[in-house]
């Protein structure tokens, strides 16, 4: 499969950003519990939080939020998005937030924290507008949602791993954080012609449902925490988000690029603990 193929060279610009997001996959599949058409993680007991990670799985990426606020009388459930099992034309935005609607009517709760990051935080942003009555507070980092910024005019050739390895390293504010199995998985799934076509039918969806619209109109508590350095969704991509949402708080990470709870995992959970305690959630 070419990596070029048939693609428009923004909505390819676009999945790569999204792609770079990943961790290896750290968490075994044994360690999953499926129910039907659900397989998620979940530790602790107490207000649930779901967490509502990026494309390509990585559930991995939320491990200190998945370890520390079970301690803190939170149900911190992550569900793995059927980001690659839906029909081409069910491959999109929307359908993912039903798919969390039905994941929270299959556990019986009645209100949820919403925890996303970059497309995760798009869906969690769909999910509040489309079913506000579920959704007690939501919380972002590195969403999408209203824009990315450009990569420049060049884009993957076939076999470019180069290219790949660079502009994954671009997201992290420590290059390093893009390791080789990172990396090597980005670049196996955007030459998998199944997976690349339902990547691109995402990133397309992603584009088409800018939030700014519906910003306004969502009420609930919203703990934004953006990286200072984010090449992805830059500052005043954050600073956009809190301008308009009617509820929102703003915190920064210093050092710190597109993946906050990656790159600096104590000093997210911190700041999103402390914010908790202040609105009494």
């Amino acid at each position: 499969m070419l990596v070029n193929a048939c693609v428009d060279k923004y909505s390819l610009i676009y999945l790569i950003r999204i792609f770079a997001t990943l961790t290896p996959k750290l968490l075994m599949d044994n360690q999953l519990k499926t129910e039907g058409k659900f397989s998620y993680l979940e530790r602790g007991e107490g207000t649930p939080i779901i967490i509502l990670h990026g494309l390509m799985g990585g559930l991995s990426n939320f491990e200190g939020v998945q370890n520390y606020f079970p301690e803190h009388g939170y149900n911190v459930l992550t569900p793995r998005l059927p980001l690659y099992d839906l029909p081409i034309l069910k491959t999109k935005v929307s359908s993912f937030a039903k798919f969390i609607k039905n994941f929270i009517d299959h556990k019986g709760f009645k209100e949820v924290i919403l925890v996303g990051n970059s497309l995760g935080g798009h869906v969690g942003l769909l999910t509040t507008k489309m079913y506000p009555e579920h959704v007690k507070a939501l919380v972002l980092t590195g969403s999408s949602g209203l824009y990315e910024s450009a990569m420049g005019e060049s884009y993957p050739k076939r076999g470019d791993r180069d290219y790949v390895q660079a502009k994954a390293e671009n997201v992290f504010y420590d290059p390093k954080i893009a390791t080789k199995e990172l990396v090597d998985e980005v670049y196996d799934t955007v030459n998998d012609r199944a997976k690349l076509i339902r990547t691109l039918a995402i990133a397309k969806s992603a584009i088409r449902h800018n939030m700014s619209k519906d910003l306004p109109k969502m009420t609930q508590p919203t703990c934004i925490i953006w990286g200072k350095n984010d090449n992805v969704t830059p500052p005043e991509v954050g600073e956009d988000f809190n301008k308009l949402l009617p509820n929102s708080d703003l915190y920064w990470i210093d050092k710190c690029g597109h993946a906050a709870m990656m790159e600096h995992p104590d000093e997210f959970n911190q700041i999103l603990h402390g914010w908790l305690k202040e609105r009494g959630i």
